[in-house]
């Protein structure tokens, strides 16, 4: 199995990108990873909101076809680290061979692409930034890994 992250535009913070490297490379450990950046469109001054997360969410699903599509987003599914971690060997158990985790930008994404998403997924009721969401799912994905494999990292 194989998991593919999908962010528009660069980390800019550099000890979020520090920490998103980090957990990439312990979660590698046990799955492969692959962190696509995809380039942020540029957009007229004035473009509605709306129009800005159209494309930058069609840009997402054309990047992401073909496979198991899990989008982050503050009105999806709450799991704590266990029912992730059960969720991750679901995945394995049903012979997924890729799945690709969606962060939209700051404004989001589009209903279309929530709709197209195998599971919608939050991190929290609260709000963070796309930037920490990156770190914190790979985090969680990490975590989860590490309670399958019966370590004590979530302890």
């Amino acid at each position: 199995m194989r998991f593919e992250f999908l962010f528009l535009g660069k980390t800019k913070e550099p000890y979020l990108a520090d920490g998103i490297a980090d957990y990439a490379k312990r979660l590698a450990r046990y799955v492969a990873t692959d962190i696509r950046t995809l380039k942020e469109k540029k957009t007229p001054k004035g473009e509605p909101d709306n129009v800005v997360v159209e494309k930058e969410s069609e840009t997402l699903l054309q990047s992401g076809q073909g496979s198991y599509l899990v989008c982050l987003d503050r009105g999806g599914r709450q799991m704590d680290s266990v029912e992730l971690a059960a969720q991750v060997e679901g995945w394995e158990m049903q012979g997924r061979k890729k799945i690709t985790f969606i962060l939209g930008g700051p404004l989001g994404l589009s209903a279309a692409i929530l709709t197209r998403a195998d599971l919608v997924l939050s991190l929290s009721a609260m709000t963070f930034t796309h930037e920490m969401a990156r770190l914190l799912l790979l985090e969680q994905l990490y975590r989860a890994c590490t309670i399958k494999a019966g370590e004590k990292y979530h302890k």
